[in-house]
């Protein structure tokens, strides 16, 4: 039993130094993990969009045109960048991406208010950047809104501001945010992202070790002979759980940094607490370590492994249901999610983090991860074993 014990704790402290030594692993199990969540953070860290130059065509110029137009130009989200003659010019500058949306107010506008009818404007937002159309269409429909509700005013008996308000406005709707209470695309996108960090970052120093191994030792094998001083015979077959062991070593203590500590330094939103994201993540990291280095078996080339897991990665993001409805998701896509830790990992840590939920209610993503890590862990073991 000691002498097992020595051989593990030699194996371990070789797999940490063979990490140690490689300037590819060392990039990708340190220095990407540590710089690139500070990278997407701070990219999104203004979170809202504001001031979106629109071109407006006001075709009425009336006095009514021009309030609408200045109270357009004075809210939050949109600056009105010129106004055109015709939509022609407006559609020019669209082109030239010197507007992304589009006001119309036609000539009849307030002709149609004067005799009781209901006049439109037109909004024309620019769809490729879902941001830009958001703010544009906000912002209208807050004006004309107020618009509206002078009009009412106008026509209406009311002798008190109560009776005003009842007019314009009998039935009230409290508006409540949850969770995402600012509404800014940081706090939605970044908590998903960031465990796509770990999990991608993993796989490729994992590929890439098993990349490594196989060009210096000139076979097909996934475990190399090393001792000591990295050139020796003794067999690698038994190093399988060292080799892991090191691997979540060195994450747990980056899981800390990059899910605890790089939503504190750029102010997302977050109601986590450490007890239960180590519980999180000591699961998911098994998982994602074993599916790794199951994976490391495909892997001959260093190469190969930056085509095999960057690919993924989009994929990835939607599969976990972050950016996309799980329930919108068709079966079969479903079924290849449930395949992927990261899939598990963002849904349990989106839920503890942004949504306040307790490992309880966590349970089916939990249980997932750590079935995972128990077949992967099984399976990894089985192919070394048989590739040795």
């Amino acid at each position: 039993m000691p002498k097992l014990l020595n051989d593990f704790c030699a194996a371990f402290l070789r797999e940490l130094r063979l990490t140690f030594k490689d300037e590819g692993m060392l990039m990708f199990f340190i220095l990407v993990p540590l710089l690139y969540p500070l990278l997407y953070a701070w990219i999104y860290n203004g979170q809202y969009v504001r001031e979106v130059p629109v071109a407006v065509v006001d075709c009425c110029n009336s006095e009514g045109s021009r309030s609408i137009i200045r109270q357009a130009d004075a809210s939050p989200d949109v600056r009105v960048a010129a106004l055109c003659s015709d939509m022609e010019e407006a559609k020019r500058m669209m082109g030239r991406q010197e507007a992304f949306g589009i006001v119309y107010i036609p000539e009849d506008l307030d002709s149609r208010v004067v005799r009781g009818e209901q006049a439109s404007i037109s909004v024309y937002c620019d769809m490729t950047v879902m941001l830009y159309y958001k703010a544009i269409f906000q912002a209208l429909t807050t004006v004309v809104g107020h618009v509206n509700s002078g009009i009412q005013i106008d026509h209406s008996a009311a002798f008190t501001q109560r009776d005003e308000e009842l007019t314009i406005l009998p039935l009230d709707v409290a508006e409540v945010p949850i969770f995402n209470s600012s509404g800014g695309y940081a706090d939605f996108i970044i908590p998903g992202v960031l465990i796509l960090i770990l999990h991608q970052t993993l796989l490729l120093g994992i590929g890439l070790s098993a990349g490594t191994r196989r060009e210096s030792n000139g076979n097909v094998n996934v475990n190399v002979n090393v001792n000591d001083n990295d050139n020796g015979n003794v067999n690698d077959n038994g190093n399988t759980l060292p080799r892991a062991l090191c691997y979540f070593s060195i994450y747990l203590l980056l899981s800390s940094y990059v899910l605890m500590i790089v939503p504190q330094i750029f102010g997302l939103n977050g109601m986590l607490h450490f007890s239960e994201l180590m519980a999180l993540v000591v699961p998911f990291l098994l998982a994602t370590i074993f599916f790794g280095m199951m994976l490391s078996c495909l892997v001959r080339y260093r190469e190969n492994v930056m085509l095999l897991v960057v690919f993924l990665s989009v994929p990835l993001l939607f599969l976990s249901g972050v950016s996309w409805p799980q329930s919108a998701m068709p079966g079969a896509w479903q079924a290849i999610a449930c395949l992927f830790p990261s899939t598990f990992g963002v849904r349990g840590f989106v839920a503890l983090n942004t949504l306040g939920a307790t490992l309880s209610d966590i349970r089916p993503s939990y249980l997932a991860l750590w079935l995972q890590a128990i077949i992967y862990g099984i399976a990894t073991i089985a192919i070394y074993r048989r590739k040795s």
